[in-house]
């Protein structure tokens, strides 16, 4: 199957794994991707992550976070920048995104980061997508 977006992939099957509360969801694995999950990570919307190959394939495994009520930290992904319109922000113009509440996720010459990481070592980037 042609994939153009991996990135767009990801978000949809981890939005439909929460929409159906599964505890976890797999994917084709790729750097990016694993970059992306590292920062969810580390903001607590996922409890972890791990890469596995077979027979020459490698996916990623995610481990989705509920809360005491089974209520998802996911409430919502939205992806930003894509292949056929990329969105970059300068340093120090990083959006804030539902007033701040949600986590932006911005890929810089420094490696993927949140944006307000990115703000305060004044770095602009690829705005790849939020999450809240």
């Amino acid at each position: 199957m042609n994939m153009n977006d991996p990135i767009s992939d990801m978000l949809t099957r981890i939005r439909n794994a929460v929409a159906t509360h599964k505890e976890k969801v797999e994917f084709p694995a790729s750097k990016m991707k694993n970059s992306i999950l590292s920062v969810m990570k580390d903001e607590g919307f996922i409890v972890d992550f791990k890469s596995n190959e077979t027979d020459k394939k490698s996916f990623t495994e995610v481990s989705l976070k509920y809360n005491s009520n089974n209520e998802s930290i996911i409430k919502g992904l939205n992806r930003v920048s894509t292949p056929g319109l990329r969105n970059y922000s300068k340093k120090g113009e990083i959006p804030m995104y539902m007033g701040g509440l949600a986590v932006s996720v911005v890929s810089t010459s420094k490696g993927v980061m949140t944006g307000k990481k990115a703000y305060r070592e004044g770095l602009g980037g690829e705005i790849i997508c939020y999450i809240w």
